[in-house]
């Protein structure tokens, strides 16, 4: 493990068991799907499965969960989304190959209105790749998860996703068609177009990433030049699954950084935003920081010491310009652990051993705490969200994995699909230059 002291390396290695239990525990052992959150007849969330799918190889590597366990678990989610119903009606699982948000945790359709989402579906097939990468034996339920994890990403067609456009449009629903909002500006939709580019039947056009980087901003904040996106998972998220240390599109090879040294110092960013703190918030400072979307203790607003202050739900909070309501998501810092571990390990330490947040926590830290929302605990971290979220958990297994072992990023470079996506796209240096990894043994 990288220069950390062995007492936060247990730490470390101790929220990341914990975590993983939420995969263990938190899905229909019928047909794999993994739930939203902890809430009471929560519906599944697409997005969170995918994040099972990657999860998987990670607790085998580190004895969670044995081989023949994470298997079986794999072939059930496959072969459900294999045999699930696609077509335009309304209490279909998805269409076109992509997939409704949430899903019924029963009977795997569509929960109530919500969209057919593209970003949501990327997240998904990211998972079913991490699996086909990982599963390399020759028995015949490992052959199966790769041909059907190879057979599902086929079958999207990213061609109709687009809508006529050049980009990707955000999804699509029976009501009213597809959505009014595009994937542009960066966030993460990078690992969405990576996945578009790549594929073999139905790839996106070039000019489509070209289009989606024409709506970038570079901003520079608190000393920082770096590609601008609000709330702090946006940075994070297409990380989990692809390597940009070293390898450049044409944006960032005219600024002379990577994706990587990117996040890294929008991680920095989000710190020095906390350290200054310009709204008064309680419990902000150097080791308690992580500003992004997440669950809240609103919607209210309330006088606090003279001060009217307004409180969201769930919401995309983001630094610099907000929003934000003092409320702190300990995972968005724990998945900047492989880009700035300096700040990240300290801060971790911060919410484990002074603020007590793994405290009486099934699976590691609860999505967010607000320090300054009037709360009858009493406690340090004021109001503390309820819930464990699926989308929260599965970036502290696999970022904390990546930064002992670079597991996910190992296996997505033997995603030829990927490695595709990325040189569509115009990246090139690093480890692309290298010859094909040789398959895990």
């Amino acid at each position: 493990m990288n220069n950390v002291n062995r007492d936060i390396g247990a730490e470390i290695e101790s929220l990341q068991r914990e975590t993983f239990g939420y995969f263990e525990h938190e899905v229909n052992s019928a047909n794999g799907l993994v739930i939203d959150k902890t809430a009471q007849n929560s519906a599944a969330s697409i997005a969170a499965t995918g994040f099972a799918l990657a999860a998987y190889p990670v607790g085998v590597e580190r004895g969670f969960i044995s081989r023949a366990a994470a298997v079986e678990r794999t072939l059930t989610t496959l072969r459900f989304f294999s045999n699930s119903p696609q077509g335009p009606e309304s209490d279909a699982t998805g269409y076109q190959g992509l997939y409704y948000h949430f899903l019924d945790m029963q009977t795997g359709r569509r929960a109530g209105q919500c969209e057919l989402s593209t970003v949501d579906s990327a997240f998904l097939l990211a998972g079913m790749l991490t699996a086909a990468a990982y599963f390399d034996a020759g028995i015949d339920d490992e052959q199966e998860i790769r041909t059907l994890a190879d057979a599902l990403y086929r079958r999207v067609n990213w061609h109709w996703a687009q809508n006529e456009g050049a980009t990707l449009t955000h999804g699509w629903n029976p009501e009213g068609g597809f959505l009014q909002y595009r994937w542009e500006g960066y966030d993460e939709g990078l690992l969405l177009y990576m996945l578009a580019l790549g594929s073999p039947t139905y790839p996106l056009a070039g000019d489509g990433y070209a289009a989606w980087c024409s709506t970038y901003q570079w901003k520079n904040q608190y000393g920082y030049d770096y590609l601008y996106a609000g709330s702090f998972f946006t940075h994070q998220l297409s990380h989990i699954w692809i390597d940009f240390r070293g390898i450049q599109d044409r944006f960032m090879r005219d600024k002379g950084i990577d994706y990587f040294e990117n996040t890294r110092r929008a991680t920095h960013v989000q710190q020095q935003y906390a350290i200054n703190n310009p709204l008064k918030f309680k419990g902000y400072g150097p080791s308690c920081w992580g500003i992004t979307a997440s669950d809240g203790p609103g919607p209210n607003t309330i006088k606090i010491d003279g001060v009217e202050r307004q409180f969201f739900n769930y919401i995309a909070r983001g630094v610099p310009f907000g929003p934000d309501d003092g409320t702190i998501a300990p995972w968005a810092v724990v998945a900047s652990l492989p880009f700035a571990p300096d700040i990240v390990l300290p801060s971790i330490e911060y919410f484990v051993r002074e603020l007590k947040l793994k405290a009486s926590n099934p699976y590691g830290f609860k999505a967010t705490f607000n320090a300054t929302y009037p709360a009858r605990s009493g406690g340090p971290c004021g109001w503390v969200s309820p819930w464990h979220y699926g989308l929260n958990q599965g970036p502290i297994v696999l970022m904390i994995e990546n930064y002992r072992s670079e597991l996910l990023w190992q296996l997505t470079r033997q995603s030829p699909y990927i490695v595709s996506g990325l040189r569509r796209a115009g990246f090139g240096g690093g480890w692309l230059q290298e010859p094909s990894h040789a398959p895990r043994s």
